[in-house]
């Protein structure tokens, strides 16, 4: 659950009270029925601390309301043993976060839902999660946060030399690459708010799998098959807006939806590499967009793939682009932020000479045939060094810390009632 803490959660205070309201109408927040004197027995020792029904219950409602994706009752299970663990190593390392700390914790969890800390609360209660409940949450999680870093951050933070092979600035040819899964979902001014509640339920998602299942059922990019898994590319293929969105991801988290022309994006994290190869920069990214009348009808579609068939480059596309109504065709060549967000992501996944078929255009009327021209490279001494750091600390950090606190579970006695 420490990645609830550190992460941001998209959700707009609409949809955590519909979250909540559908919780309680549905009865997915009525707890489990249990005798009253058996409320607050032991459900787990974990040398010899204790872990109650009541709790495990409130832990199984908070992530029913954060929409947690998996067994409920396991992941409520695992993750208040790992908390019971974490107390104890700060407990022995005398580390008790202030009330001060507890309270801006509230606050910051809270405001990343767009809510107060009181409506917050009012919302968790009306789902049967006490306020006490959060508070224990945001109070263990401070304290581990606090503890991970006094422990770990000496062996964490990265060298100059790192972040210079990183940026690929040093000589050696150093760069960061990302492995990513993607899931576009396509929107028209009568399903933007479904789809962004579901986007933002989507966001909340922490398992590959579970991800991989909502890409095959909702995203309309090639990657659909594949549930949205995307080849390892240098990050600086990425939008330079979304680069530092991606840096801020641990593996298996997700962001926040993405707006795109008539679309919203998702992106979840599967691994992140220092790479023995630069990351190049960009000064200017040439492509060429051929508009398909019909949209993404069976009838576009076969139009798009009977074009791939006879063009091998940029320059191709004029000859089939002939006998078209003029504004068939566009070529550009635009520096990376002057490109717009949906054909930057896409543009992101091609080599020269391949092309996207993902994207459309007029109001969904037109199939967007995009192929890369090219790719003209600057040095990347630009590069922001923090972003960088941040996130090869961040890495390090959650590597170390869930090594150790594995090992910890390991020689644990833990007794299941």
């Amino acid at each position: 659950m420490q990645q609830f803490l550190s992460k941001p959660i998209s959700r707009t205070a609409r949809s955590i009270a519909a979250a909540v309201m559908i919780a309680v109408g549905t009865g997915l927040v009525a707890p489990a029925p249990v005798a009253a004197q058996g409320l607050f027995s032991p459900a787990i020792e974990v040398n010899g601390n204790v872990i109650t029904n009541f709790e495990l219950e409130q832990r199984m409602e908070f992530l029913r309301l954060l929409r947690a994706p998996g067994n409920i009752a396991e992941l409520a299970r695992t993750a208040l043993i790992e908390d019971r663990l974490k107390q104890q190593i700060v407990e022995e390392a005398g580390i008790r976060p202030t009330e001060e700390q507890v309270v801006q914790g509230m606050t910051e969890f809270a405001q990343r839902a767009n809510l107060s800390t009181e409506d917050f609360i009012k919302a968790l209660e009306q789902g049967g999660v006490s306020a006490e409940t959060f508070r224990d949450f945001i109070l263990n999680g401070v304290a581990w946060r606090e503890y991970v870093r006094a422990r770990f951050a000496g062996r964490a933070r990265p060298t100059e030399a790192e972040i210079d092979r990183a940026l690929g600035t040093d000589g050696s040819g150093g760069g960061v690459r990302v492995l990513l899964s993607e899931i576009i979902i396509p929107t028209t001014p009568q399903t933007i708010d479904q789809v962004q509640a579901e986007a933002e339920r989507i966001s909340q998602i922490r398992s590959i799998d579970a991800f991989a299942n909502e890409a095959r059922k909702f995203s309309a990019t090639q990657t659909r098959d594949t549930g949205g898994r995307m080849p390892w590319m240098a990050l600086s293929n990425l939008p330079p807006a979304i680069q530092p969105v991606v840096l801020e991801l641990s593996p298996g988290e997700v962001t926040a939806p993405i707006p795109l022309p008539d679309a919203v994006a998702l992106f979840q994290m599967r691994g992140i590499q220092e790479t023995g190869a630069p990351n190049p920069r960009y000064s200017a990214i040439e492509f060429a967009a051929y508009f398909i009348p019909g949209g993404q009808s069976d009838a576009a579609k076969a139009a798009a793939a009977e074009l791939r068939a006879q063009v091998d480059t940029c320059d191709d596309l004029y000859g089939s682009a002939l006998d078209q109504p003029e504004g068939t065709l566009r070529r550009q060549s635009l520096p990376p932020s002057d490109i717009p967000r949906d054909y930057a992501l896409e543009l992101a996944k091609l080599d020269a000479g391949e092309v996207s078929t993902s994207l459309v255009t007029n109001d969904g009327q037109s199939l967007v045939f995009l192929m890369l021209c090219g790719r003209t490279a600057e040095l990347n001494e630009d590069a922001s060094r923090e972003d960088i750091a941040n996130a090869l600390t961040n890495q390090r950090l959650n590597a170390l810390a869930q090594g150790f606190l594995d090992q910890v579970r390991a020689d644990a006695l833990i007794v299941e009632r």
